[in-house]
């Protein structure tokens, strides 16, 4: 397909300079109708799935990271993707930290990237959505500006909740990027909970107010023992978090020792982490059963990768790294591939003489149940 053939000059450029000229020609693809041209899903290949009340078309979502400020919201959505997650945003504009700050590492298929929450702030990406076309399902991605203390952390996480509302289909607290001092911890023991008190006690009077619901889901990290995974899923079942996102960038670099960048600070995503984020979500689902869905992120670059995070007790999916080499194609192989999936098994129940007892995975939309944002 088209990207494929434009991968090799985009690669030879500078990793942030060829990531902006391709969502500007991603764009300029949807205004011209030609999107179908880059190699994304067919619109009548779609396998509907319910998550957190929410109708999705299907379950591969495009994680954050990707478009930070929801200035190219269209011409990803044009790609085929069930839906969408912006940001990682903060209450106040801010630069990130110095360049260079992301590496590509082809050889492992990976990306290293230290870029620190860089983004125009959340009242920018407020006004992008809105006059976006998009309406399908939005997730927004918070956090806090590095300036502010882990202390007052609470005090960014409010404003982006609050200002997210009333345009998000779900809001993502991410506590678990690398690249923010001291934002990791987080995600353990009384920081968190006191952190989740806050947020849902917001939540909850936001919901009462507006009369409308939007699901809260917290994102956490590939580098946490059976024990922490322990404490955090008791905090999200106390606190009632809608759904939990396994899993972020991880600082290990064993499966990349050796490579010019493999030294590089930052967090590592991409081929590496899939095994990683898939045993996280194993666990995690062991200890969440189907009480809290989980967002299955990490080392998704194939179809068979996609089915994995799935098997493990993932209930959707998302893609960076793996879009990042593959560009549309791998929209195209997941979304069509589940597609097939589905109707085989569909086929096989109907003809199995169990029919009717085997489990689908998601539930089917049900009318008049979807959500707007």
């Amino acid at each position: 397909m088209m990207y494929g053939l434009l991968r090799s000059a985009l690669f030879s450029l500078p990793e942030e300079t060829s990531h902006k000229i391709a969502l500007d020609g991603m764009d300029l693809a949807r205004q011209l109708g030609v999107s179908g041209m880059l190699g994304g899903a067919r619109q009548d290949r779609q396998s509907p799935v319910k998550v957190m009340g929410l109708d999705f078309p299907n379950a591969l979502g495009l994680a954050a990271g990707l478009d930070k400020n929801a200035d190219h919201i269209d011409g990803l959505a044009a790609l085929g993707f069930g839906f969408i997650e912006v940001g990682t945003l903060t209450p106040r504009p801010q630069s990130g930290n110095p360049k260079p700050r992301l590496f590509r590492l082809p050889e492992h298929e990976a990306i290293i990237n230290r870029m620190g929450f860089n983004n125009k702030g959340i009242d920018h990406a407020l006004e992008q959505i809105k006059k976006s076309r998009f309406r399908g399902v939005l997730g927004i991605n918070i956090g806090k500006n590095a300036d502010t203390p882990v202390e007052k952390a609470a005090d960014d996480y409010l404003i982006g909740l609050q200002k997210a509302w009333s345009l998000a289909s779900y809001i993502v607290v991410n506590l678990s990027s690398p690249n923010t001092p001291g934002l990791r911890t987080l995600q353990y023991g009384d920081d968190l909970r006191a952190l989740l008190a806050t947020l849902k006690t917001e939540h909850k009077r936001l919901a009462e107010a507006d009369g409308r619901y939007v699901p809260l889901v917290v994102k956490i990290a590939p580098d946490m023992t059976q024990a922490e995974l322990e404490t955090v899923a008791a905090a999200l079942k106390e606190y009632e978090i809608d759904a939990v996102a396994a899993t972020n960038t991880t600082l290990s670099r064993d499966a990349v020792a050796g490579h010019r960048h493999g030294e590089q600070a930052g967090g590592l995503s991409g081929k590496p982490l899939s095994e990683a984020s898939t045993d996280v979500i194993r666990h995690l689902h062991e200890l969440l059963g189907d009480a809290i869905p989980i967002i299955g992120i990490g080392g998704i670059s194939s179809l068979a990768d996609a089915e994995a995070k799935l098997a493990a007790g993932a209930s959707l999916i998302q893609i960076y790294s793996g879009f990042i080499y593959r560009g549309p194609a791998l929209v195209r192989e997941i979304v069509e591939g589940l597609y097939s999936l589905e109707r085989e098994n569909s086929l096989e129940r109907r003809n199995s003489p169990e029919r009717g007892n085997s489990p689908e995975r998601g539930n089917s939309p049900e009318p008049g149940d979807s959500h707007e944002r």
